[in-house]
Formats: C-alpha cells, sequence, structure tokens
C-alpha cells in the first residue's frame, strides 16, 4: 500500500493542491455531521483520483452517487425507510458533486442527465425522511419557484420558520447540512427553494440569476403567510455564500424578516471576478470596450483549460453572451450604501479566517449597516477556516442559531 507522506496535514496543506477538487471535498466532508455524507465514502472515492484528472473526478462523484443511491433502492424496497432516507441524502449529495464537476469536461453533455440523478435522489430523500416534508410551488411572476416545506416531528401550533437562500452553484441538498437539520432539531420549519439561476430553475427552465432578490423573497414570504404553521413575527433567514450578497439585497426592501444571517457577508459579487482579470483588461472593461475585451479573453481562454472551465462554470447562471456583457451583468451584484441602510432587520454575519472569493466582505458589510448586527470570526484555529466553515459546520450552527433563537424570542416577545 503506497504511504503518504503527513496525512494528518490534510487540513493546513489540502486535499488536493487543485483548490477547486480540495474544497469540493471539504465540503462534503462537512456534510457527515448531519448524515449528509460518509467520510469513508468520501476518502476512498479520491483516493485513487489525480490532481488534474477532471474525467475521473466526475465519474468518482457520480459513481458513487449511483452506488449509494442503489443503495437506498434497496432499503426502500424491503421496507427499511430510515437506511433509505440516509443513502438518498448521500446519494443527492454526491451527485451534486458530479453536476459541479461536469464543468471539467470537454462538453456539458453530462449536465442535465447528472443533474436529474442528483434531484431524483433527493426527492426520494423527502419521501422517505422521518419528518412532515412537502413539495410546494411558490408563484413567481407568471410561474412557480419549487420548494421545500419542512416541518419538525411535533407539528402542533405556529413555529418560527427558516427560509433557507442557496448560493450561486449549490446542490439543493447541501442545505439540509448546513442548517436546515439544526434548524428543524431547534423546532423550527424550514423552505428550501431553487430560486432564480438556481438548479432546476436554471438547468431545467433556463431561468437565470438576478441581482434584486426581493423580487424573490417578497413571495416567498407571501407564500409562508398563508400557512397557519408559520409564526409571522418569527420569520427568519439564512443565506450561504453568494447568498450572503442576495439576503442583504432583499432584506432592504423586505422588512418582515425578524432576523437573518449571511454566510458570508458580500456586498460586491463582482470582486471575486475581476480580482483574477490582469490590469489591462480591467482597463478595458471600465473603458466599455466589448469587442478588445471579448478579443484578450478568448486569447487568454485558449492557453488555460482550467480557466475557460471555471468560465463555463461561473458564467451559466448569468445567461448572457459573451465575456464583456457577462461581466457587465455580473457589477449589477453590489450593494449600495443607501440599500445596506434601509436594513431593518437584525443581521448574523460569518467572518471566516481564509475567505477565498470574498475576502474584507464580511466586515464590510457590518460597517455599513445601521441595524443591530454582529460579525461573528471563525479562525483556521478552530477548524473554521475557508469559505462557509466548511469543516466547522456544528461550530457554525452552534453560534448562529444560539443568536437567532435569542433575536426571535425576542421578536416574539415584543
Amino acid at each position: 500500500m503506497a504511504v503518504i507522506a503527513h496525512p494528518h496535514e490534510a487540513f493546513s496543506a489540502g486535499f488536493y493542491h487543485n483548490e477547486d477538487f480540495d474544497f469540493d471535498v471539504r465540503i462534503a466532508l462537512g456534510l457527515a455531521p448531519s448524515g449528509g455524507t460518509d467520510a469513508g465514502e468520501i476518502l476512498q472515492a479520491i483516493s485513487r483520483v489525480g490532481e488534474q484528472d477532471h474525467h475521473a473526478w466526475f465519474e468518482t462523484w457520480r459513481g458513487l452517487g449511483e452506488r449509494v443511491r442503489a443503495m437506498a433502492d434497496d432499503s426502500a424496497a424491503r421496507g427499511h425507510a430510515v437506511s433509505a432516507a440516509s443513502a438518498y441524502l448521500r446519494a443527492a449529495n454526491y451527485a451534486g458533486i458530479a453536476v459541479n464537476a461536469v464543468a471539467g469536461l470537454p462538453d456539458e453533455t453530462e449536465l442535465l442527465p447528472t443533474f436529474r440523478e442528483h434531484r431524483s435522489a433527493w426527492d426520494r430523500f423527502i419521501d422517505t425522511v422521518a419528518l412532515p416534508a412537502e413539495r410546494v410551488e411558490i408563484a413567481y411572476e407568471g410561474t412557480t419557484l419549487p420548494g421545500y416545506f419542512v416541518h419538525p416531528m411535533e407539528r402542533a401550533g405556529m413555529r418560527p420558520t427558516l427560509i433557507m437562500v442557496n448560493g450561486s452553484d449549490g446542490p439543493i441538498s447541501a442545505l439540509w447540512g448546513s442548517g436546515a437539520t439544526d434548524a428543524l432539531a431547534r423546532g423550527y420549519n424550514v423552505l428550501l427553494f431553487d430560486g432564480p439561476g438556481q438548479q432546476s430553475m436554471l438547468f431545467e427552465r433556463g431561468v437565470g440569476f438576478r441581482p434584486d432578490w426581493e423580487a424573490v423573497i417578497t413571495p416567498v414570504v407571501d407564500h409562508l403567510l398563508q400557512r397557519t404553521e408559520v409564526d409571522p413575527d418569527r420569520l427568519a433567514m439564512y443565506g450561504i455564500s453568494q447568498a450572503g450578497f442576495w439576503v442583504p439585497r432583499a432584506l432592504a426592501h423586505e422588512h418582515r424578516i425578524a432576523a437573518a444571517i449571511a454566510d458570508p457577508g458580500v456586498v460586491d459579487v463582482s470582486a471575486s471576478w475581476l480580482a483574477h482579470l490582469p490590469k489591462s483588461l480591467r482597463t478595458l472593461l471600465t473603458e466599455g470596450k466589448r469587442r478588445e475585451f471579448d478579443r484578450d479573453m478568448e486569447w487568454g481562454m485558449r492557453f488555460s483549460k482550467e480557466a475557460a472551465s471555471a468560465w463555463t462554470f461561473r458564467a451559466r447562471p448569468y445567461r448572457t453572451e459573451g465575456y464583456f456583457d457577462t461581466l457587465q451583468a455580473v457589477l449589477e451584484y453590489r450593494l449600495s450604501e443607501e440599500q445596506a441602510a434601509a436594513i431593518r432587520t437584525p443581521m448574523f454575519i460569518t467572518n471566516p479566517e481564509d475567505e477565498q472569493f470574498w475576502p474584507g466582505q464580511s466586515e464590510r458589510l457590518g460597517s455599513m449597516l445601521q441595524v443591530e448586527h454582529v460579525v461573528m470570526p471563525f479562525t483556521a484555529a478552530e477548524g473554521a477556516n475557508f469559505h462557509c466553515q466548511p469543516l466547522a459546520r456544528t461550530l457554525t450552527h452552534q453560534r448562529m442559531f444560539d443568536w437567532l433563537d435569542d433575536q426571535l424570542t425576542r421578536a416574539q416577545a415584543s
């Protein structure tokens, strides 16, 4: 058996030198405490995948999802609902990683079928989990947003409700381990849904992102307030990753939310894009020189398969044509001082050490707010560094729900 030198250093040195692979592994391992993955399954699956082998990376996660899905189907057929639900959730998360891994393949032929494998496993989890869970359709601009409303086991009376807002590319199943299970354990109802540009809305309906997330959250709140089990005074909202922008943007206009969490805070989505552009390209963008910008970007992409794959992956939800137009769209995802000043909802903002995508923006959001807020540091010494604290979800949930419980208790008393 081959021996890897100092495997105990994986936390600090990385599971892979490839940053995307490494981050995916961290996210996957972080879902294990909630039952969303199994550490042994993950570590065994990646043990034979090399640093830049994108095809093997995709096939490994899809294959693991298929294998665990078969286990789930077998348990379900034999009447073992608890085992089936556990395996369906893990299968959904593994397939969800495979969906994103399609970006590293030569084309996107596998994208839709892999997404449907993921969503099928997730829907079977909803069917078998030992909690009252139902599919819902949220009225939205002449169509609907697909969602899932889950109750705690004890359903009597009105309860606090947590609206969970996904980020730019995470599978909805990952939200289960990024706060949903902990919310349910504390007696919250939970609403999960696909918004514009997310998952089924993007892959199956072709609906892209929008910056004005209040146009999304207001219909969501309207939907929830029609339900008798929802306490209108104890509505909370959680946003992960890029939803760290969408949550405060929505709160600037939608004031029926009693407390909210941004994980992390994001005030300028475009910063993570512009940071990778050379000065010459940023100048062309600023000067509005579309033809020259697109020409130089096209030339640069020819020399970097990694950059081309990353661009395809990140640009897809914006539903734009051309490099210049995509970045012009991304530039709209900025929170103004005026919008921040309009927020009336208390906020909890995570602030992880070694934030890769939006460093410094959690503190910046906090400085812009004129309402009660907490900017909570998470450190490498706690095992809680990197974007969204992927290996410290238990600690993250402890801190954010202690704060949220206090806020909602106060809201109920007033």
